[in-house]
Order: C-alpha cells, then sequence, then structure tokens
C-alpha cells in the first residue's frame, strides 16, 4: 500500500528501528538521537554505515 501512495505521489513518513527496511523503501532518511534530527540523508548518501555514524554521535560524551 505504501509503494501505490508514493506513485500516487504522496509523502510518506516511516518510523522504524529496522534499519533494512527503511534504507530499501526510503528517498530520504533523517537520523534521530535522543530526540533531536543529528542528520538527514539522501538515497545516495543513506547506508547502513552512514546512517549508523549519525545516530551514535555524541554516544558516551558527558557535558
Amino acid at each position: 500500500m505504501l509503494t501505490k501512495f508514493a506513485r500516487d505521489g504522496m509523502g510518506i513518513i516511516s518510523i522504524s528501528s529496522d534499519l533494512p527496511e527503511i534504507l530499501g523503501m526510503s528517498d530520504r532518511v533523517a537520523v534521530m538521537q535522543e530526540g533531536i534530527i543529528q542528520g538527514i540523508l539522501d538515497r545516495s548518501e543513506a547506508t547502513q554505515e552512514s546512517v549508523m555514524k549519525l545516530a551514535t554521535r555524541g554516544v558516551g560524551k558527558h557535558e
């Protein structure tokens, strides 16, 4: 059903922790960490490595 909506020109927002699913069906991926968008990747830039790099930015740092 999502594929049909996309073909019809509708925008779809999908939230998932299933990275292969997100990479397979997204034109753009917004990566969040602790409720803050760390970056937005176009389909050509979105790889498991680039998403994980953004998702773990700042993890373990103490302020």
